[in-house]
């Protein structure tokens, strides 16, 4: 799939999806949303092993919501604040956290690849994948405040469970700059690149992932991802059931056949 303004293509088992708005920091209007229902769409009807998403150009990798009036959604706001009407408002926002959720809760792991600034949404995206590789150069903020706004992406309730409520509340109150150091040493992000190689190294990381079994990786994942919201126990059970389904589906036969042969394993992608 290719849009002017979001692209999708293929790196051997692994999607990327590249927002394509570089002379507007990879900002997302209304055209950049539908085109992510649309690239979400097809990764769903051939699920990969990962999924790598990233902006175009070496300076951003999402400035978040196109404010510019040019941005119809604008209009919509402007509207709803001259009549007081939450009613838009609230559609707008379900509507960007559902796209936003429908990217990253893909049964697969999303990775962002920070390439450039991430402010604002771009943060809020950035922070709600699985995990985050981060151009040496790039800088995330959680901007919205400066703007009279706040995160409402989903970014976070997502920043919170990732951080912690006191770190959360030191980035997002004050809005403040985090290079790519504070970033890695706060867990924010998984790694830094190389200058210029955020992509590429985000998609080393998915052929390290594309090299396991893929419903032992898509379990494990749904732990993860669902772990944080449980109880203890819960969570644990969960983890009993989901490891149950795995091992009775045989791919640890392909795995273990594999080990004692002293050869490296070749999984099937899942029917």
């Amino acid at each position: 799939m290719t849009h002017p303004c979001l692209q999708l293509e293929y790196h051997d088992r692994s999607a990327i999806i590249t927002i394509n708005r570089p002379d507007k920091r990879n900002s997302f209007n209304q055209e950049v949303w539908s085109s992510l229902e649309e690239a979400v769409k097809q990764v769903k009807a051939k699920l990969p092993r990962a999924v790598v998403i990233t902006g175009a150009g070496d300076t951003a990798f999402s400035a978040g919501f196109d404010v510019n009036p040019s941005n119809p959604q604008v209009e919509r706001l402007a509207e709803s604040v001259r009549d007081k009407d939450h009613g838009p408002v609230q559609e707008l926002l379900r509507y960007i956290r559902d796209t936003v959720g429908s990217l990253v809760s893909l049964p697969v792991p999303v990775i962002a690849a920070i390439n450039g600034l991430a402010f604002g949404g771009g943060a809020e995206l950035a922070v709600q994948c699985d995990l985050r590789v981060m151009d040496p150069n790039a800088v995330i903020s959680f901007s919205e405040v400066r703007l009279g706004l706040m995160p409402d992406w989903g970014g976070g309730v997502a920043l919170t469970r990732l951080l912690g409520r006191s770190k959360a509340a030191d980035l997002i109150l004050t809005a403040r700059r985090v290079a790519a150091d504070e970033a890695l040493a706060m867990g924010l992000v998984n790694r830094i690149s190389k200058p210029g190689r955020s992509l590429e190294e985000a998609l080393e990381i998915a052929g390290s992932i594309e090299k396991n079994g893929p419903l032992a990786v898509r379990a494990a994942l749904e732990v993860i991802r669902r772990s944080a919201s449980l109880p203890l126990l819960d969570a644990m059970e969960l983890e009993t059931l989901l490891a149950a389904d795995l091992i009775v589906s045989g791919e640890c036969v392909h795995g273990i056949t594999a080990f004692i042969s002293k050869k490296d394993p070749e999984f099937p992608d899942p029917e």
